[in-house]
């Protein structure tokens, strides 16, 4: 299997709304994307940034990243969307992309990488322990949807 781990590219946004369509799909969440690829085009590079795992030439995962800062550390990225199709799970592929994450963070000095995990999602939760991530529990989210 040739798999090849790179920053994604704006030709690669179809396939990384499919993998986020996917996600809300396995998060039990099928109807919570809204975002269009038109919304995509318009943020890719300006907001966000994508590493992407290709499969034979194909799209099978990607990290979805963005900087921010954290008034407590500093410079900080938020880690949006980590996903791979499900017939490319346990074959290591979800560990290049991060371990790419990983280096990405350092070549842009930020201080901590930060990201959600549902509770019950325990391969990803297993996944991040194994890759010694601090998961916090005593922090609520809140969110306010502007129409």
């Amino acid at each position: 299997m040739k798999i090849t781990i790179r920053k994604g590219t704006e030709a690669d946004l179809p396939a990384i709304l499919d993998l986020v369509r996917e996600l809300a799909i396995y998060e039990k969440e099928p109807d919570a994307v809204t975002a269009s690829l038109k919304d995509y085009e318009n943020d890719f590079k300006n907001i966000f940034e994508t590493i992407v795992a290709e499969v034979e030439g194909k799209i099978a995962g990607m990290a979805l990243y963005y900087l921010t800062f954290s008034t407590w550390k500093g410079r900080m990225l938020y880690l949006e969307d980590f996903v791979l199709t499900q017939s490319h799970r346990r074959h290591g592929i979800g560990q290049l992309i991060f371990d790419a994450l990983l280096e990405e963070a350092r070549k842009k000095e930020v201080r901590l990488i930060k990201w959600q995990v549902l509770d019950w999602n325990t391969p990803a939760i297993e996944f991040y322990k194994k890759n010694k991530a601090t998961l916090e529990t005593g922090w609520w989210n809140g969110k306010i949807f502007i129409t």
